[in-house]
């Protein structure tokens, strides 16, 4: 088992920026942010893989969001920037320590933190 626990949402303004923390309980392959807003499915934003650190975005915070990760402090991180009132959400770290082969960016999460919440007013 892997426990996550974020930090760091909050509100702020349009265009302002906020970073979002997560620590891990303990070794993971695979890491990534997700957001839901009501009524909306899920949305996987950003993963990482932990140990080629490659990167995945979704099309909506590309060039505005960076996932990033601190392994020697289990933590992983998403610098937001330039933020919009539609990157309002609950965001919840997830990770996995097993990997198909064949999984898409935003699959295969197994462990999940309880979410934080980002509000973005206009």
């Amino acid at each position: 088992q892997v426990q996550l626990v974020e930090s760091g949402g909050g509100s702020v303004q349009a265009g302002g920026s906020l970073r979002l923390s997560c620590v891990a309980s303990g070794w993971t392959v695979f890491m990534g942010w997700f957001r839901t807003v009501p009524g909306k499915e899920r949305e996987g934003v950003a993963t990482i893989a932990t140990g080629s650190r490659q990167t995945y975005y979704a099309d909506s915070v590309k060039g505005r969001f960076t996932i990033s990760q601190d392994n020697s402090r289990n933590t992983l991180y998403l610098q937001m920037n330039s933020l919009k009132p539609e990157d309002t959400a609950m965001y919840y770290c997830a990770a996995a320590r097993f990997r198909a082969s064949r999984a898409g960016p935003f699959d295969g999460m197994e462990y999940w933190g309880k979410g934080i919440l980002v509000t973005i007013s206009s």
